[in-house]
């Protein structure tokens, strides 16, 4: 495992060639020439290991290598047939690809497992040729909405809490929470690592255990633990939106490609430019 960027050896699914499909992807191609010169940062970004403030924590840090030989200044400019390492990692442009999972139980949101368990590039992994990651993570037994892009620059600023994107989850609990219960998600629930609010609250009066909410923050297991909070526990949590998408006509267990307008839609709701696409 590479410890600085925490990815191991790349996987089978990840070395596996696109198999034919129904349909063509949409994907954007960078289209750099070989000698056109792109700053290393965004370089390694639309790599899709990282955004480009991260990338320049790798060069600070000593880790990019071009051609063989180490650099640390910012402004470094690169071509496309240039060699570029990050952490011992040879980095490759690919066209932008963008997905969307509905996430089944029991998967991991994770690229590989040691231990052999189920990830979500399992459900993927005849989707494109080109790599992708998970953007964010959902819990083992957490189901629901997923992206998964090679876009490093959006993927960063969709988990970044300035950004305060919004995630509505369907919450089932082990016991059913009163409206009084209900309220303190609005107003705040005191938790270990600082208050958490949720918006949006709407309870399912023909199913009393289930509500919905809203959340704009990321912590590890938030809505968990605000339900924990009440001495009771989630039963089924299930992500039904992020950022604007959501699971329309998509089963469990399945994937599509994002569409033009959406992923334009997320990019313009982080402030990064919009993007032509263009057919395979």
């Amino acid at each position: 495992m590479n410890k600085k960027t925490g990815r191991g050896k790349e996987t089978g699914h990840q070395q596996k060639k696109k198999k034919k499909s129904g349909t063509s992807p949409n994907r954007v191609d960078q289209n750099y020439s070989q000698s056109e010169e792109i700053r290393i940062n965004k370089f390694i970004a639309h790599a899709g290991l990282c955004s480009r403030r991260e990338a320049d924590k790798y060069i600070e840090d000593g880790l990019v290598k071009v051609n063989g030989k180490t650099i640390t200044e910012m402004g470094t400019k690169v071509r496309r047939q240039d060699v570029i390492e990050v952490d011992g990692q040879k980095m490759q442009l690919e066209p932008f690809v963008y997905l969307l999972l509905n996430k089944p139980r029991n998967t991991i949101t994770t690229t590989d497992d040691e231990k052999g368990r189920n990830t979500v590039l399992d459900e993927v992994e005849d989707a494109t040729g080109a790599r992708v990651y998970p953007v964010g993570r959902l819990d083992r037994n957490t189901t629901g909405l997923l992206i998964l892009t090679n876009d490093g620059d959006l993927a960063h600023r969709l988990m970044h809490p300035s950004y305060s994107v919004r995630k509505t989850y369907e919450v089932e609990t082990e016991r059913i929470l009163s409206d009084e219960e209900l309220s303190l998600f609005k107003s705040g629930i005191p938790l270990e690592d600082g208050e958490a609010r949720g918006k949006n609250l709407k309870r399912f009066m023909d199913a009393p255990h289930v509500f919905q909410l809203s959340v704009f923050e990321g912590r590890n297991r938030l809505i968990r633990r605000m339900v924990e909070h009440f001495g009771t526990e989630v039963t089924k949590l299930k992500r039904v939106e992020y950022a604007g998408l959501t699971l329309k006509g998509v089963k469990m267990g399945r994937w599509r490609y994002l569409k033009q307008k959406e992923v334009n839609n997320i990019r313009e709701l982080v402030k990064l430019e919009t993007l032509d696409f263009k057919k395979n």
